[in-house]
């Protein structure tokens, strides 16, 4: 069979998510092209990546390193950008066939738009888009016909549980969780890990913001909001499920009460490939399950008393407006600083809380208000951290 090969821009291309997508690109160099890179700040890596891959276009968001990266790419034919607007308008190439949106926290915002408006088919990896926007970016998907495919592992999940299930009803979705390194910590061992301890993920190997979200459950937060867009349903209809082994990565109940599961072994990979290759599956390195040295596979009910921020997130997508947007501002800071050292690990809930109770709310905000939103709401959550210390 001869496949046209798809031209992907990998936005976020040094990061967790960004390396392992290139490694599926290399894997699969027949079907895939690397066409863009961009990166934020790793200007080392993203140099290596540039000499391996040779993309058509590069883009490094932090400016001041602009000068070292087009020294270092001197002898080569690539184009060499630098600057926020560079990404946006990187991804209106009209060679690009996938824009793979890999950056993390709001910085991913603004590209994904662009990239809907310019009809690219979305690889989605930053969750913060749709917990910020959904609304925007659902009508702009819809008005464009661009399809968003998720990336996380338990929404590709849900996305392959609903393959050609046409129009059946969805009862609910069952959303997995590792439930994070401390899900068995007392309250009185939560008020003092340590920033290594949290860093240190047992399933999954991720970027520093995500396994700290993963820590604190924030992740599983911002997935249900991502879910509830992504799949058109209620909060209401998403539960959470604590599965510590991440065998099985997400589930649909459909309204015969019949469950679909999607199950692999935890692998970041399988999820990006899928999503590059939809609707045709490829061959992986992945490991396959070995259901004989599973003996168990155990679920139990999150703990949102000790997780705070698992809490925080539903009450922000039932407010709605833009109470996400003030919400994923907070934890953005609360994150920063706990990686800092400024603040402890069960005050990073204290600071959420705080600063979505004293932030302007905005019923039916518009792009402006969300970018105006999220400044503000940063502002306020480092006031706030001065005095919870």
């Amino acid at each position: 069979m001869n496949h046209q090969k798809r031209k992907i821009a990998v936005l976020g291309s040094t990061g967790s998510i960004g390396t392992q997508a290139l490694d599926v690109i290399s894997q699969h160099s027949d079907r895939f092209e690397a066409y863009a890179l961009v990166a934020n700040n790793q200007v080392d890596k993203l140099i290596e990546q540039v000499r391996q891959f040779k993309p058509e276009l590069v883009v490094i968001a932090n400016e001041s390193k602009y000068a070292v990266l087009k020294e270092a790419l001197a002898d080569l034919p690539v184009k060499v950008w630098a600057g926020p607007d560079a990404i946006n308008q990187v991804v209106q190439d009209s060679e690009i066939d996938i824009v793979l949106t890999a950056m993390v926290g709001f910085a991913g915002l603004k590209p994904t738009i662009s990239a809907i408006k310019s009809r690219k088919t979305i690889a989605l990896a930053n969750k913060e888009t749709l917990v910020i926007a959904g609304e925007l970016i659902t009508k702009l998907s819809l008005e464009n016909r661009t399809p968003v495919l998720p990336v996380d592992s338990e929404h590709s999940a849900i996305f392959q549980c609903l393959n050609g299930e046409g129009n059946n009803e969805i009862e609910k979705i069952l959303l997995t969780a590792s439930g994070g390194p401390f899900r068995n910590f007392s309250m009185e061992q939560l008020q003092k890990v340590t920033k290594e301890q949290a860093l240190n993920h047992p399933n999954w190997n991720m970027g520093a913001k995500v396994t700290i979200d993963s820590s604190t459950l924030m992740n599983k937060g911002l997935e249900m909001i991502e879910a509830k867009w992504l799949f058109d349903v209620n909060p209401s209809q998403i539960e959470i499920i604590v599965h510590p082994q991440s065998i099985i990565h997400s589930m649909v109940q459909f309204k015969d009460r019949s469950i679909m599961a999607q199950m692999s072994l935890p692998d970041m990979r399988m999820p990006i490939q899928y999503a590059l290759s939809y609707p045709d599956r490829l061959s992986s390195e992945t490991r396959p399950v070995n259901f004989f040295e599973l003996s168990t596979l155990t679920f139990e009910k999150p703990d949102t008393k000790k997780f705070r921020n698992l809490g925080l997130a539903c009450k922000s997508i039932e407010t709605g407006g833009n109470m996400p947007c003030i919400m994923n501002a907070a934890n953005e800071i609360a994150v920063e600083l706990f990686l800092q050292e400024k603040i402890g690990f069960l005050q990073m809930s204290d600071l959420i809380e705080q600063t979505m109770s004293k932030t302007v709310f905005i019923q039916n905000p518009s792009l402006e208000d969300y970018i105006q939103t999220d400044a503000e709401a940063r502002k306020i959550a480092l006031e706030v951290s001065k005095s919870i210390n």
